[in-house]
């Protein structure tokens, strides 16, 4: 078997410490080496012009390439060796710049460490398999799970690419918390009004073709792997036709059953039939099967459906559950996050107390669409002479939630200038364990919270130490090390945490969540639009607490990964490193598929063996290394060729 070895110099970062010719001349006794060759610079446009044209000429079996780290050049010359009419996978690379040249002072020393380096390669290159990448067809559509501002402008993103995209959302409306806000920091603009334009452009826009819309919808059953998904969604009925209906409200008046109406965290009632909340985007009420009474006592009642002035067929009593099946290349999670439960905290009285309320509840007292018509009253029907913030309810809390969950300071020095606004006359306390408001605006609001002359900050260290009472009407927070604090409203700013549908999905997608419940990205600093799961990818507070900017960014980073990787029309290219199983070793044990990291093992009871799924896998050899049978091969990196060159070494 001819195999050559090319020596690079790497200018003097190698050649400094190492002498390749007394490299050469300790491999020439081996017999190993068909011809080695010296080159200065392997990785330039010379040098890779060079080692084509060689190989060309010598026409090798294998090659050796002791160089740089295979992570930075490797697949240069691979690329190099293509042309050269030879098989990229028949290449070893060595490195013994940063692994010798870099560390070993001793320049006899780093040429003997070079020595046995290449050898080993030499050993193990000889095993080399000639592998071929693969190519898969796949769908170029898309399913984007939560409506919210990142699950939209992702949707809008793919679709202007031409994509098809299918959004599902869990509420009947689109547009997440942010359209229930009248006020966003940093700039307190309009919530509904910024996000707008961006939710007419999905539901009515140049490219809503290309977007199907799914409310009041889940996703049930994924199947598949990147580029053939095959999702099942599940959607309630909405009992009211949405193409005919004209959003007028007219049905509303009529209906003779009210109850709590969740969007405005149960402060006041809404009718069975109902928008969520006036604006609430698309334009078409739902009925509620928990308050009907045509559900929950059997009556004949239709009030709703004669008072409709488009007549009959646009509400749907007899309206069933479906499932709606798709084909989709790609998954984006858009989940959001949900609010930290504060009744956790007894001593702080929420639940308990009527005039402690969260920041959310908060937040619809003080929208004009809220229940109070953005008045703000305590249970006594007052406006408040005094009211306290309480920070980091749940933040920073080793016991709780040990991570700062960034936008709580930020919406609460929000909330200081609107009652500042609302009620000049009114004492503002906050406080605080910490103060976080980075950004070139964000700290603006901060400072004004500071300048005011009638609000104070107190630091506490412990939520512990920190009790709320009832002393005649008034809400008094008892701290340990400082004096009282008598407010008529107490507004706890709760930890951001993980959806309550995380655990779900990440079961059903096989996308694996961190420590603390939020979906993990494959680096939190360099890639945090990917989830672990190939085909997977995350925007949005589901993957970490983020605010819209945030938000929206990584919905549009998603949507730049799956374009550029899902390319419309192209085959998705398989690297050839993946495991495969040796069927007539195979036990059946199902050992691998227990510890494959990215669930790309799967078993075929039919003929009792595992499966390897090439999309899925990493070739990362776990499954090879547990296997008690030896019936997986990691290719490229088979017990034969580790041993191989474990002796190169050692002999």
């Amino acid at each position: 078997m001819k195999i050559g070895v090319y020596f690079c110099t790497c200018g003097t970062n190698i050649s400094d410490r190492i002498d390749g010719e007394k490299v050469r001349e300790k491999l020439a006794a081996t017999g190993l080496v068909s011809y080695f060759k010296i080159c200065p610079l392997l990785c330039s446009e010379d040098g890779k012009r060079f080692l084509e044209q060689d190989l060309l000429a010598e026409r090798p079996d294998r090659i050796v390439i002791a160089a740089c780290s295979p992570r930075e050049h490797e697949a240069t010359f691979m690329r190099v060796m293509a042309p050269a009419g030879m098989n990229p996978y028949l290449m070893q690379m060595v490195n013994i710049r940063e692994q010798i040249a870099w560390v070993t002072k001793d320049p006899a020393k780093a040429v003997q460490k070079t020595a046995l380096a290449i050898k080993a390669a030499l050993k193990r290159v000889e095993l080399h398999e000639m592998l071929e990448k693969q190519g898969l067809e796949a769908s170029p559509a898309v399913l984007v799970i939560g409506a919210g501002p990142a699950g939209l402008r992702a949707t809008l993103t793919l679709a202007e690419a031409g994509r098809k995209v299918t959004l599902v959302e869990k509420t009947p409306v689109i547009g997440g918390l942010p359209v229930m806000y009248e006020e966003l920091f940093p700039n307190l603009e309009c919530g509904p009004c910024m996000l707008e334009p961006l939710m007419g452009e999905v539901l009515h826009g140049d490219y809503a073709g290309n977007i199907e819309l799914l409310t009041m919808a889940e996703v049930d059953e994924v199947a598949g792997y990147f580029g053939n998904f095959v999702v099942k969604v599940r959607q309630r009925p909405r009992y009211v036709d949405q193409q005919q209906c004209i959003g007028c409200g007219e049905c509303f008046e009529p209906c003779p059953v009210s109850g709590p109406n969740p969007f405005n965290a149960g402060m006041d009632e809404r009718k069975a039939i109902a928008f969520p909340f006036p604006g609430a985007l698309p334009n078409a009420p739902s009925i509620d099967p928990a308050l009907c009474i045509r559900f929950t006592e059997g009556a004949d009642c239709c009030a709703c459906s004669s008072a409709c002035p488009m007549g009959e067929g646009v509400v749907l009593f007899d309206d069933q559950e479906r499932i709606v099946e798709r084909q989709v290349g790609a998954i984006v999670i858009a989940t959001g996050a949900g609010l930290y439960d504060c009744s956790r905290f007894p001593d702080l009285g929420y639940g308990r107390l009527t005039d402690v309320r969260t920041a959310f509840e908060f937040e619809r007292m003080l929208a004009s669409n809220g229940p109070g018509g953005g008045e703000i009253l305590t249970s006594r029907g007052e406006p408040p002479q005094s009211v306290a913030f309480i920070h980091c309810v749940g933040s920073l809390d080793d016991e709780h939630q040990p991570y700062c969950s960034g936008i709580c300071c930020q919406y609460a020095f929000k909330f200081n200038h609107l009652l500042e606004s609302k009620l000049p006359d009114a004492r503002i306390h906050h406080l605080h364990r910490e103060i976080v408001s980075p950004g070139k605006e964000e700290y603006a609001l901060h400072q004004a919270a500071r300048s005011n002359p009638r609000a104070t900050f107190t630091r506490y260290a412990n939520l512990g130490d920190m009790k709320v009472i009832d002393q005649e009407g008034r809400q008094t927070v008892r701290l340990t090390d400082a004096a009282d604090i008598i407010a008529d409203l107490v507004v706890l700013c709760p930890a951001v945490v993980p959806h309550a549908d995380a655990e779900r999905l990440s079961a059903m997608l096989d996308a694996s969540q961190d420590r603390f419940g939020f979906f993990e990205e494959v680096h939190g600093r360099m890639d945090s639009a990917r989830s672990k799961m190939r085909g997977i990818y995350l925007a949005g507070a589901c993957q970490a607490p983020a605010d819209i900017q945030r938000a929206t960014s990584q919905g549009m980073a998603a949507s730049g990964h799956i374009l550029s990787e899902l390319v419309e029309g192209r085959t998705i290219e398989l690297d050839p490193l993946f495991a495969s199983v040796y069927p007539e070793r195979c036990a059946g044990c199902k050992v691998c598929g227990k510890v494959c990291p990215y669930r790309a093992i799967s078993f075929d009871d039919e003929n009792n063996v595992s499966v390897v799924n090439a999309v899925l896998c990493h070739g990362c050899g776990t499954c090879a290394a547990a296997c008690p049978m030896g019936a997986i091969k990691a290719n490229q990196f088979t017990n034969g060729m580790i041993l191989a060159e474990i002796e190169g070494v050692l002999k």
